[in-house]
């Protein structure tokens, strides 16, 4: 490919990493504190927003692009989900282990007053971020084929735009979703800033890398979108759903999640 070919990915995924930023900066915008009640709900419509986009963004993505390359869909999306979900079950045991000897370090020296980051939020961290690497590759992936005069695809320029403008949208509460309860968390400001938007820069990267390799990355792309979807999964049943369900009663975490699946369903399905 000419080097003029790679402006699109490039401002194509730029932008979808500038809605991430956008997202985190939200951090600057709140109080020190937030209630528990706001804390909760945004925790449920973090949750929502996930299980949405694993399946519109990725599991349903991945099913398709499996049949478009002629083969069944259900083995990547199934295997690639599972592998997914034990992937992360291995890194929850590993960051068990690895912040409980942090903490004891953290305790052994009194008034440092360093920040660190929770077992919590760093696999929301991590999830989100496995999440970005094959949304950037979709965007990298439709803007390669246009860019080769592949539109036979069904991909021309116009959709590959709208794939982007969708993506960038889906990114902004993902960026929120990161950097807002580490905030929560006494994390500074710049901070929780700073891992919001860390998350996306990968969605750029990948996007270039996909379209350097265009041919070979194809094959894999549908167990790369399920395997981001098994992972987002898990971390949404093992921390966010918890989290947003602490204290019995309280339904606005519930709300929360509703109201996150929702608009992330209606994101998906209205931008394509």
């Amino acid at each position: 490919m000419k080097l003029a070919d790679f402006l699109p990915v490039v401002l194509g995924t730029g932008f979808t990493f500038f809605m991430t930023v956008l997202g985190a900066a939200m951090v600057f915008l709140l109080g020190r504190q937030m209630k528990q009640s706001l804390l909760k709900g945004f925790m449920g419509f973090a949750g929502g927003v996930m299980v949405a986009a694993s399946v519109w963004s990725l599991l349903l993505p991945a099913i398709e692009e499996a049949a478009a390359q002629g083969k069944s869909g259900v083995i990547p999306a199934g295997g690639g989900f599972l592998f997914g979900a034990v992937f992360f079950l291995a890194v929850d045991y590993v960051l068990q282990k690895l912040h409980a000897q942090k903490m004891e370090k953290l305790r052994a020296m009194e008034g440092s007053g360093r920040q660190h980051l929770s077992k919590k939020m760093t696999m929301l961290f991590l999830a989100v971020t496995l999440h970005n690497i094959p949304e950037g590759m979709a965007v990298g992936m439709a803007f390669a084929v246009v860019a080769q005069g592949s539109e036979s695809a069904g991909v021309t320029m116009l959709s590959a735009i709208a794939l982007a403008v969708g993506i960038g949208i889906q990114n902004f509460p993902e960026g929120a979703a990161i950097a807002l309860p580490l905030r929560q968390e006494n994390i500074s400001r710049k901070k929780a800033f700073f891992y919001g938007a860390l998350s996306g820069i990968v969605e750029p990267i990948a996007g270039i890398l996909t379209v350097l390799i265009a041919g070979s990355i194809k094959a894999v792309l549908p167990w790369m979108l399920s395997f981001a979807a098994g992972a987002m999964i898990y971390v949404v049943v093992e921390e966010l759903i918890p989290e947003a369900h602490v204290e019995s009663g309280v339904k606005i975490g519930t709300i929360g999640a509703l109201i996150g699946f929702l608009a992330m369903m209606v994101l998906d399905v209205a931008l394509g």
